[in-house]
Formats: structure tokens, C-alpha cells, sequence
């Protein structure tokens, strides 16, 4: 497996980000594909029903999913600044740690899950008429959640031991498995979603796989070190991976806003506009995370730079790295506005049939949910600058504020000022509210103590 030297403490600034910001884009896209390529082919072999049950399922995928990042990113904050302190034995086990935890705690709640499966869709808010599909899609989707959590921890990992493009190869390749066995099992198999969940769960094993056979033989500084299992080491293990989720913890917030957006408007659509509402959210909520992982990506392309600078005291090289960071963001929000808000119809056909009830009603409400998207990514950026710097209480507080604080109350108040365009217009005001407030964070901050650019 080829490994990339990556000199985080010398090298340019913009050469650095670009080195690990493409290939970590094409990586988070690629997670991101695994679920998008479900919803087309359930879209056109199952419909809208089929998209309405996954969604249903979405949020709790979301919450593990979010576990896993935190880990991953609360590890790799302190395992770079270990490493730029010279203690790579320590940073290892701090790796193998982490992975050893979200195994735990991904265990416990899949094996509940599976033996009360319908009480687990209804608490997810399932109607009687999807409650078959949602089981369906649960019973041979979850088993693989533990393989996930992996992967979410591994590409953290491997990024910082200096392989980008190997992260982004194991994401191509899971992206890629999903998609020829998603057609096999959907439409020769006729399995429906069962076929897709099973689909999925392969390519996430695979990949997953690919990330642990890294670690444990070909990476460079990083390799999984053996945990000694006395007393005395598990009370370490359990104070650092503490640490590890607490500056990880706003990663969580941020999966936990999508299963927030999803949960919440799941729940008004349904009560707006039933299933179909459900189904046309459901094909929004497939795009919302390839936008969370842009931001995602240019979140986890600074971190390295960041955390390993910071640990040396560069307070320059940090600074460039956020300022690249930012403009990327808003570049990046403003092409996939433009995208949502010119070309609803192509984006929602890739899933279903235009003609149909979802299909028109995702149509009208696309570029109203895009109205959001630059002040998403931004903040996602925002948040991980904070906590590459393990500036833990700002990046929570930022985090809750977008997840719940004005989410939550943009989607119970909006349809009550504008109808259904108010449910699409959640994700815009509690964004940009999110965006206001760092802000004027910033600028107070700014007041209090000389700017971090200045050494």
C-alpha cells in the first residue's frame, strides 16, 4: 500500500490543503455515495416508499455514523499534537484505543435493535404503511453498523499517517461495490430493500477491511498497539478516550444535526403532506449529507495542518489554514446552491419518477432547501477549526446551536408563517443564525486578544 510523506510543519500552506483537501473530498463524496446510490436504485425498483422507509431509518444511522467521527476526530486532534511532540507510542495507542471503543459501544445498541426491530421503526416515527419496509431495510442494514464505525474512525487515521489518497481509495472503492450489488440484488435478484441493505453492508465490511488491514500492517507511524488489560491501563484507556469524544464531541453535534433535520422533518411532513412529503424529504435528506461532507472534507483537509502547527506553537501557518479553509467553504456552499436551485428536476428524477406526487412536490421545495447550503458549510469549517485547536466548549456550543437550538424551532414555527415552504426554509434560518453568532464570536474574541495570525 503506498504511503505519501507529508511534511505538516514546512511545507506551503495551500500546497498542504490541496494535498489533502481533494482527496478527502472525493472520500467523504464517496460515503456519502454509498447511501445516495440506495435511494436511486430503492427510487426506481421499490419508490417513493421505498425512499420514505429509509429515511425513516436515517436518523439513527446518522447518530452512529456521529459517534464514529467523533472518535475519529477527537482522536486525531491528539494523536497529531502527539506526534508533532515527538510521542508516537503513545499516539498509537490512543488510536487503537479509540477503535476499540466505538467497537464497544456500536455492539450494544445493534444487538437491541435486532431483537425488537418494529418497536425500534415506530419509535422512529414509522407509519403502519412503511412500518414493513422500514423492518425490512433495518434487519439487514444494522449488522454492518459496527464495520461503519470503523471506517469513520480509520480514514481519520490514516489521512494523518500521511495517506490521503489511500483513505480516499477505501471510500471509491466501498462507493463502488455498493453500486454494482445494489443493482444486482434490486433489480436481477428482485430482493428490494433487502437487496440494497444487504448491498450496502457488503461494500461497508469491505471497506472497512481495507482501513484495519492498514493499520495494523503497512501504516507509517500509526499502527495499532496492543492495549494491556489491567486495571491501571483501562482506567487510562477510558480517560483518554473521554478526551478523544470531548473534542471530538461537536463532529457528533454535527451528524446529529442531520439526524436532527431528518427526524423533525420527517415528523412535519408527515403531518403536512403524509408519506408522499416524507418521500420528496427523503430525496432532499439524500443530498443534505454530500453537503455535510464538503464541509466535512474541508473540515478534516485543515485539522491535520492545524492541530500539528498549533502542537509546535506556528501561529502563522495556522492561520493561513483557516483563512484557505473559509473561502473554500463559501466557494463550495455557492456550487451546490447554484446546482440545487437550477436543476431541481435532474437532481430529483435521479431518484424517482417526475411525475409523481413526491417527485413535484421535491421539485418546488429544492431551491429552498439550498438556501442554506454556503452558511452549512461554513459553519461545519468553522466548528472544525475550534476543535483542531481543542477549543472544546465554542465548537459544542456552535454545534447545539445549529443542531437543536434553532433547527428544532425553525421547523415548528416556519410552516406556520409560510406553509410548506417554511418546512424547506428550516435549514436556512437555523444556519445562518448559527453563522451570525460565530461571527460575532469572532469579533469579540478579536476585541479580548491579539489575532491568532500574529506569533
Amino acid at each position: 500500500m503506498k504511503r505519501d510523506a507529508i511534511d505538516l510543519s514546512t511545507l506551503n500552506v495551500f500546497t498542504l490543503f490541496r494535498k489533502y483537501f481533494i482527496p478527502t473530498l472525493l472520500g467523504m463524496l464517496s460515503i456519502s455515495a454509498v447511501t445516495a446510490i440506495d435511494g436511486i436504485f430503492v427510487g426506481h425498483g421499490v419508490g417513493s416508499d421505498g425512499i420514505a422507509a429509509i429515511n425513516i431509518l436515517v436518523p439513527l444511522w446518522m447518530l452512529f455514523t456521529g459517534v464514529g467521527l467523533m472518535v475519529g476526530a477527537g482522536c486525531s486532534v491528539v494523536t497529531s499534537i502527539q506526534l508533532s511532540r515527538g510521542k508516537e507510542k503513545v499516539a498509537r495507542l490512543n488510536v487503537t484505543q479509540a477503535l476499540v471503543f466505538v467497537t464497544i459501544v456500536a455492539l450494544i445498541p445493534s444487538i437491541l435493535i435486532m431483537i425488537c426491530p418494529e418497536g425500534t421503526a415506530r419509535l422512529l416515527g414509522s407509519s403502519e404503511h412503511l412500518l414493513p419496509l422500514v423492518v425490512e431495510y433495518l434487519l439487514w442494514i444494522v449488522p454492518s453498523w459496527v464495520f461503519q464505525m470503523w471506517v469513520s474512525v480509520s480514514l481519520f487515521i490514516i489521512r494523518l499517517d500521511g495517506a490521503p489518497k489511500l483513505a480516499m481509495s477505501c471510500s471509491v472503492v466501498t462507493a463502488i461495490i455498493n453500486a454494482v450489488l445494489d443493482w444486482l440484488f434490486i433489480f436481477p435478484f428482485g430482493w428490494g430493500l433487502m437487496g440494497a441493505a444487504f448491498a450496502t453492508s457488503i461494500s461497508i465490511v469491505t471497506g472497512s477491511l481495507i482501513a484495519i488491514v492498514y493499520l495494523l500492517f503497512y501504516a507509517r507511524r500509526l499502527r495499532l498497539q496492543w492495549i494491556k488489560w489491567s486495571l491501571k491501563s483501562l482506567q487510562l484507556s477510558l480517560r483518554n478516550v473521554n478526551y478523544q469524544c470531548r473534542i471530538g464531541s461537536s463532529a457528533l453535534l454535527g451528524e446529529a444535526t442531520l439526524a436532527v433535520l431528518m427526524f423533525v422533518g420527517n415528523q412535519v411532513f408527515m403531518k403536512y403532506l403524509g408519506d408522499d412529503g416524507v418521500g420528496a424529504f427523503g430525496i432532499a435528506c439524500y443530498y443534505a449529507p454530500f453537503v455535510f461532507m464538503v464541509g466535512n472534507a474541508i473540515a478534516q483537509s485543515a485539522q491535520p495542518i492545524i492541530s500539528y502547527n498549533f502542537g509546535l506553537g506556528y501561529r502563522e501557518r495556522v492561520s493561513a489554514t483557516v483563512r484557505i479553509a473559509m473561502m473554500t467553504a463559501v466557494v463550495c456552499g455557492l456550487i451546490v446552491t447554484l446546482a440545487f436551485t437550477i436543476y431541481p428536476a435532474e437532481l430529483v428524477g435521479l431518484f424517482v419518477d417526475l411525475e409523481g406526487e413526491a417527485a413535484r412536490i421535491a421539485v418546488a421545495g429544492f431551491p429552498y432547501f439550498s438556501m442554506g447550503f454556503v452558511f452549512f458549510v461554513v459553519n461545519i469549517a468553522a466548528i472544525g477549526y475550534f476543535q483542531s485547536i481543542e477549543q472544546v466548549k465554542p465548537a459544542t456550543c456552535f454545534a447545539l446551536l445549529r443542531g437543536c437550538v434553532f433547527l428544532v424551532p425553525s421547523f415548528l414555527l416556519l410552516p406556520l408563517l409560510l406553509g410548506v415552504k417554511g418546512i424547506w426554509l428550516a435549514l436556512f434560518l437555523s444556519e445562518m443564525a448559527t453563522t451570525i453568532t460565530i461571527v460575532i464570536y469572532n469579533m469579540r474574541r478579536m476585541r479580548e486578544v491579539r489575532p491568532l495570525g500574529k506569533a
